[in-house]
């Protein structure tokens, strides 16, 4: 009987609830229209968001991108270079004449045009062995970058739960202040009618001020879980964000914690990044040792110039002048004459001396590392050192890995356990809440029995939603270790 009237009040609430939500429902519609509606979020939306939108992975695409643009520039090195210089400028003053290579004192125009051509050879290997570094580092990134979505896959998922778990307490704590205020109505009309003990009544207004304080703790809870996960999906904290409850599944976990490790090892992105760390030290080592090795390069140039006090000189009129001297015939004395040419200057255009003053050279160069003040040997040895760093982070990796797991499996059995408990501890404590309420509807116990009787309830209901969710979520921990979430 006290069955069928807890349900009749809650079937009685329910539809009151539904007539208010209707009610609101038109109002909102006639003020905002029929384009205006409240979306709900699955997990699914808020992880797409989140991938969208985070800014700790959008840092982790931008490392990738970064060692990207090395890794293609590692390869372009591998590429013969050739450069290109031209220039042109007045000089006053002394100077050396560029067409002529004397020194002049007048003020000249100069311009030098030319290309360069140089490609290595043969360097010990050092370009091959920086672009194989360079395409490790792009790997390592890119697994950096998986291990971030990961993460934040993981976190959206777990704080999507938490703010499933804090929702489903706030109901709770809902439920629970509804229930106290049914008895609370009971009482007062006991109360004013000066029917029964008046100290029940003011017990039951103290268990009310509780259920309220409570209440607001599980609604500020389950504000801050919302706030949790619209910060990872980086939206405006404003936003009324409404999520899709998704099915729990509570059922044993088959897969060992040595099985969980061993899979993590083969596919935990955080383990194939320092992985490919140890990789790119190694590479590292070959580039310092390269440097040992003599560097063989081809080199070929083609130059010109220009001088603004080039001329050629034109052949003018030939006209006979006397020398100065006298040559005597028969005692009269008659002037030697010659033949004097006239030559006139013509300056040569800036296209002839391009044209005319091209030189070409080519051939190989030899770069022989005689010494260097032991800089290579201390190279190849700090990048030992780096090597030795990436192998002691791939084990701590390894390691943290290890213990993270055992106890994300412990907990998880330990959750396990404890909700088949609780799941007693709530079956028992529900009965004896029936019981109590009979007796004391029945005026047969007092108000402490069922206040006592309904706080154990409530409390277990509280534990047994909390081991619940404790179990999917170590549960998801344990899947992310593997790979698979």
């Amino acid at each position: 009987m006290v069955h069928k009237t807890r349900f009749y009040l809650k079937l009685k609430n329910t539809m009151k609830q539904l007539i208010i939500l209707t009610l609101f429902f038109n109002w909102t519609i006639s003020i905002y229209g029929q384009n205006q509606s409240v979306t709900s979020y699955s997990l699914k939306d808020c992880i797409e968001i989140a991938l969208q939108n985070n800014l700790d992975l959008n840092s982790a695409s931008l490392r990738a991108e970064t060692a990207n643009i090395n890794f293609k520039q590692s390869k372009n090195e591998l590429l013969p270079s050739l450069n290109g210089f031209y220039n042109i400028g007045k000089s006053s003053g002394r100077s050396t004449d560029p067409f002529t290579n004397s020194i002049v004192t007048q003020d000249l125009t100069f311009s030098n045009a030319g290309l360069r051509l140089n490609a290595v050879v043969f360097n010990g290997f050092k370009l091959i062995n920086d672009w194989k570094r360079q395409k490790l580092n792009l790997l390592a990134s890119k697994m950096e970058k998986e291990e971030a979505r990961q993460n934040l896959v993981l976190n959206v998922t777990l704080t999507y739960l938490q703010v499933m778990n804090n929702k489903d307490l706030y109901e709770l704590a809902t439920n629970r202040l509804e229930s106290t205020n049914q008895q609370l109505e009971r009482l007062e009309s006991l109360y004013d009618e000066e029917v029964g003990n008046p100290a029940e009544y003011r017990d039951f207004e103290g268990l009310r001020a509780n259920d309220k304080a409570n209440l607001i703790t599980a609604r500020n809870n389950f504000k801050d879980a919302k706030l949790s996960l619209k910060e990872l999906m980086n939206i405006d904290s404003d936003f009324d964000l409404q999520i899709v409850d998704i099915p729990l599944d509570i059922l044993d976990y088959k897969t060992s914690t040595e099985e969980v490790y061993q899979s993590a090892l083969q596919n935990f992105a955080m383990v194939k990044a320092d992985e490919l760390r140890v990789d790119v030290a190694d590479k590292g080592i070959a580039v310092a040792r390269s440097l040992y090795m003599p560097e063989i390069s081809i080199f070929a140039n083609l130059n010109t110039n220009y001088s603004s006090t080039a001329n050629l000189f034109n052949e003018g009129a030939t006209t006979f002048v006397e020398t100065g001297d006298f040559v005597t015939i028969n005692g009269d004395d008659f002037p030697v004459m010659t033949e004097r040419t006239e030559f006139f200057p013509q300056s040569i255009s800036y296209r002839d001396q391009f044209e005319n003053n091209l030189s070409q050279s080519y051939g190989i160069a030899v770069n022989l590392p005689l010494f260097n003040g032991f800089r290579t040997k201390n190279n190849v040895q700090l990048e030992k050192i780096k090597k030795e760093e990436a192998q002691t982070e791939l084990e701590r990796t390894k390691l943290q890995l290890k213990n993270a797991i055992d106890i994300a499996y412990r907990d998880m059995i330990a959750a396990y356990e404890r909700y088949e408990v609780i799941q007693t501890q709530v079956n028992a404590y529900e009965e004896s809440l029936r019981i109590n309420e009979i007796r004391f509807n029945s005026g047969v116990n007092n108000s402490v029995d069922y206040i006592i009787s309904k706080n154990n309830y409530d409390n277990a209901l509280i534990n047994f939603n909390n081991a619940k969710y404790e179990i999917v979520l170590r549960v998801k921990i344990l899947e992310y270790y593997k790979g698979n979430l």
